[in-house]
């Protein structure tokens, strides 16, 4: 059963003034009101998730998010993943959140959540696929059927070996190996015929967001 805990800010009071998010200011130490909605609307541990972002923070703010739910089978298992992308003013900060049965390392079901902080800097490239149904009716500005997100920052580099190969059909060298180097890119799909078109929307606007941050 997914936990429906609402997670509750510190006591710190906010003014009228804006926020990064066009919301009330936020406090050091606290998550924008509509970061939080955002949790509670995909109901995927809210609590848990919201304190390992605040963890990550480490008192910056929040100044653009995605909260991304998705639902896959296992074999016979459903499981649940959530993924929340926040921005702040110097950061990347990307959250994991998965959920697990009872297994040899605990008796009761339990939920993993883990946070990567990226230095905008180190952000090698954001790749922004977006489909769009009747294109010849396309209107500037209309929400797209489909948005894919791949965020590139190199921690994770994979090489994929093989046998070289030579022309020559009858040559029995040994020419070594060949293989190539490719990062662990992030993507996050968002499709509107599962998700509706305000989710895509938010993953276009976050997209935009996070170009504009490691443009600086």
């Amino acid at each position: 059963m997914r936990e429906r805990t609402h997670f509750r800010r510190s006591g710190h009071g906010t003014s009228g003034t804006p926020g990064p998010e066009g919301g009330p200011a936020t406090a050091p130490g606290e998550l924008p009101p509509r970061l939080l909605t955002d949790l509670e609307r995909a109901g995927y541990y809210p609590a848990v998730v919201a304190d390992s972002l605040l963890t990550a923070l480490a008192e910056e703010e929040v100044e653009a998010h995605l909260v991304h739910q998705e639902t896959t089978f296992d074999a016979n298992e459903v499981r649940r993943h959530v993924t929340v992308l926040t921005t702040t003013a110097t950061r990347l900060l990307v959250a994991h959140a998965d959920d697990h049965g009872p297994d040899e390392t605990s008796p009761e079901p339990y939920a993993v959540c883990s946070t990567e902080s990226v230095p905008l800097e180190q952000v090698a490239s954001v790749v922004v696929s977006q489909v769009v149904t009747r294109p010849a009716d396309h209107r500037p500005g209309s929400v797209p059927a489909e948005v894919s997100l791949t965020i590139s920052w190199g921690a994770v580099q994979r090489v994929d070996l093989e046998p070289a190969s030579c022309p020559d059909p009858d040559c029995e060298a040994d020419h070594g190996y060949t293989g190539t180097l490719t990062g662990d890119d992030l993507t996050v799909r968002v499709a509107g015929a599962a998700e509706g078109a305000d989710a895509v929307a938010a993953a276009v606007a976050f997209a935009r967001a996070l170009s504009a941050a490691t443009s600086r």
